[in-house]
């Protein structure tokens, strides 16, 4: 679809060729809480597109509730709790529960991991760099993420590129590069008390049936067995959904970041130069992160009647807040459609930060980010796109599938 200014941000396709950034822009000039009707499959929604709004809303949880879901999809009460991560919770529940997962994505644990990033991004690299032409999402931006999530689960080697195809039909449930199960093309009710109604989610609670049950082996020093030890931790299945967040969220969207850097690498020359010259490593991730903004949306229920910008939002009702709009509110951010990877302040909302729901991994993606454009950028004179990107078929998770590009490297 051609993004004319208008298309139904309710509708798969909307995204299937990139961010439909035009549509964002005017929702934003011309109607910031702006009402989408709905179908036989789902109910109406709110969106959310001004960055102030949606600060707002993902700050006060007492009216903006993630106590019904966190994705567009309309679930039952039964589909709910069968399927509910700590993500779909409010306070106090929900800070009962991160307290127990949060210090294993804590900053000063995660920089411990800097030595493993750099030596894994080497090897990425200059197994990347053996060619000329490649792609850069499958050399590059998909490596680095998938080995960090065997360390951090703590799970064997040989089981990651399983882990990461299940992963990917979890999270990708609406493309059909990822799943044969696509939400709105099959019907997908045998699943519906799975992990975004697919059937991936099926073998992944098996596989971490396996761990609870020790047949699997798992690393001591990871998440995982951390987890399992703590007598107030997760288990049951608390536990299976939360391994499937981590599998799917925990890759994908540090994935397509490092995809978007690439991207902007080989289609913006003058940023390459920027990062040759040590100008901005401490503010590249963020700028890229903006940009990128995976997790274009969560979704929200109104927990009484609210006037926002002379509209009433009726208590029930479901309301988006389109991170991916906020991150290029003009009136946050000078040249908002402009890449300055030395951009400061960034107050960028792709982390959902300000709320009780602010990402747990983001320390580890930033610091991924920047190793693996460090590692990169000493090695190579040019990269260039030589074809169209592809693009994920969602209006959840948005990404760079594919990029084929052309790289000169330094003698």
């Amino acid at each position: 679809m051609i993004d004319d200014g208008y298309l139904n941000l309710a509708d798969h396709d909307s995204f299937a060729n990139g961010i439909p950034h035009k549509t964002f822009a005017r929702l934003r000039k011309e109607d910031p809480v702006s009402w989408t009707e709905g179908d036989d499959t789902a109910k109406g929604f709110w969106s959310l597109t001004r960055h102030a709004d949606i600060a707002y809303a993902n700050r006060e949880a007492t009216l903006f509730s993630s106590g019904q879901g966190i994705r567009i999809e309309d679930q039952s009460r039964e589909e709910y709790l069968a399927r509910r991560t700590f993500q779909e919770t409010d306070p106090p529940e929900h800070s009962a529960t991160r307290r127990k997962v949060n210090p294993a994505f804590a900053k000063p644990i995660v920089a411990r991991f800097e030595e493993l990033i750099r030596t894994l991004a080497c090897e990425i690299v200059d197994k990347a760099l053996e060619k000329t032409e490649f792609d850069a999402v499958e050399a590059i931006a998909k490596q680095l993420p998938m080995m960090m999530l065997g360390r951090i689960l703590g799970v064997p080697d040989e089981d990651l590129n399983w882990l990461v195809e299940k992963g990917d039909a979890l999270i990708g449930n609406t493309d059909p590069d990822f799943t044969q199960h696509v939400i709105d093309k099959v019907d997908t009710d045998a699943y519906r008390l799975m992990p975004f109604r697919s059937p991936a989610g099926v073998e992944l609670y098996d596989y971490a049936d396996d761990i609870l049950a020790g047949t699997k082996p798992i690393s001591d020093d990871g998440v995982l067995s951390k987890i399992i030890r703590d007598e107030d931790g997760l288990n049951g299945l608390d536990f299976k959904n939360f391994f499937c967040l981590l599998v799917a969220a925990g890759n994908d969207t540090t994935r397509y970041s490092i995809a978007m850097s690439l991207y902007l690498l080989a289609t913006q020359p003058e940023l390459l130069k920027q990062l040759q010259a040590d100008q901005c490593w401490d503010t590249v991730a963020d700028e890229v992160i903006r940009l990128a903004s995976p997790t274009m949306h969560f979704r929200r229920t109104a927990t009484q009647d609210i006037t926002l910008h002379g509209k009433t939002i009726r208590k029930g009702d479901k309301v988006l807040l389109w991170f991916v709009s906020g991150s290029r509110d003009e009136e946050v951010f000078t040249n908002a459609d402009e890449a300055d990877f030395a951009r400061t302040p960034n107050r960028h909302l792709a982390f959902g930060q300000g709320g009780p729901h602010v990402c747990l991994g983001m320390h580890l993606a930033k610091l991924e980010i920047r190793i693996v454009l460090e590692e990169l950028v000493k090695r190579i004179t040019s990269i260039t796109a030589i074809s169209e990107p592809s693009w994920t078929r969602s209006n959840f998770i948005c990404g760079v599938k594919k990029l084929d590009v052309r790289v000169e490297v330094k003698n």
